[in-house]
């Protein structure tokens, strides 16, 4: 469907049926809005190379100019929206809005109520052109685009929170991932938020740090190779993801009271 939004205003959206395979969007003049459909789809983002679940509602922005898709395990259902980037030129005079950026950063996998809501709203409402719907179509993208400027610069709400599939994704991403290092950047582009947000949000969530968690999930699969008595202090700290062995040790004392060496002998000593 291709909806003209005032004279300067384009908006289209394609529903597509994505069979499993690699699926990559060539980079385009528009901003690009592409709405997950199916449920539960296994995916690999080439990009980031990670692995995930991606679930109805997930939602990848990319800018105009840049490439986006990742690989698919089974066919899928998507809808992408284009905008030209006009539209939030437009829309960010208008309101007065002043960003540190253009108003659209790359995402992946972003979950925000508004933005799918309002996706869902052209698929399904506007499947004939006509001058009404042309009129609700330029309602509708005047508001995707304040939705979409909002995103970088947008206050964090004290009530807002990691959803559960958010929470899962990062804490799976961390505990398959704890070898390798782990950023903030990393771990913020798992959950499809901002790195501001994924600082405030997991720590409500869990009680603890990003940084915290992550030396804790560290220590206990520490402890368990330990226990295990198959691996030297030195081999189980590349495993868990610290640098050096004294790393380790300083952090097993802190969280368990006890050393490497400890929990070696314990093992020997069975």
């Amino acid at each position: 469907m291709h909806f003209q939004i005032g004279s300067a205003l384009p908006l289209e959206t394609t529903l597509r049926l994505v069979e499993p395979g690699a699926c990559v969007l060539p980079p385009i003049d528009a901003h690009r809005i592409v709405v997950h459909l199916s449920r539960a789809t296994r995916t690999f983002c080439r990009e980031t190379g990670s692995a995930a679940l991606r679930e109805i509602g997930d939602i990848d922005l990319i800018p105009s100019g840049d490439t986006g898709g990742f690989d698919a395990e089974a066919a899928y259902q998507s809808l992408e929206i284009r905008l030209a980037p006009v539209v939030l030129d437009r829309v960010r005079a208008e309101i007065g809005r002043i960003t540190t950026a253009n108003g659209f950063e790359k995402r992946h996998m972003l979950r925000h109520d508004r933005i799918f809501n309002l996706a869902r709203s052209i698929e399904h409402d506007l499947s004939v052109k006509s001058a009404s719907d042309l009129l609700y179509a330029e309602s509708i993208g005047i508001a995707l685009a304040i939705q979409l400027l909002g995103l970088r610069d947008e206050p964090l709400d004290p009530l807002a929170r990691l959803s559960p599939i958010q929470l899962k994704r990062v804490l799976t991403y961390i505990d398959e991932k704890l070898d390798q290092p782990l950023t903030l950047e990393i771990l913020s582009r798992e959950a499809g938020v901002s790195n501001s947000h994924l600082r405030t949000w997991f720590k409500v969530a869990m009680g603890l740090t990003v940084h915290r968690y992550v030396l804790r999930r560290r220590v206990e699969r520490a402890r368990f190779l330990l226990l295990q008595g198959e691996l030297g202090p030195s081999e189980v700290a590349l495993e868990v993801g610290f640098a050096h062995q004294s790393h380790m040790a300083r952090w097993m004392r802190r969280e368990l009271g006890c050393s490497p060496g400890d929990l070696r002998r314990t093992a020997i000593n069975r």
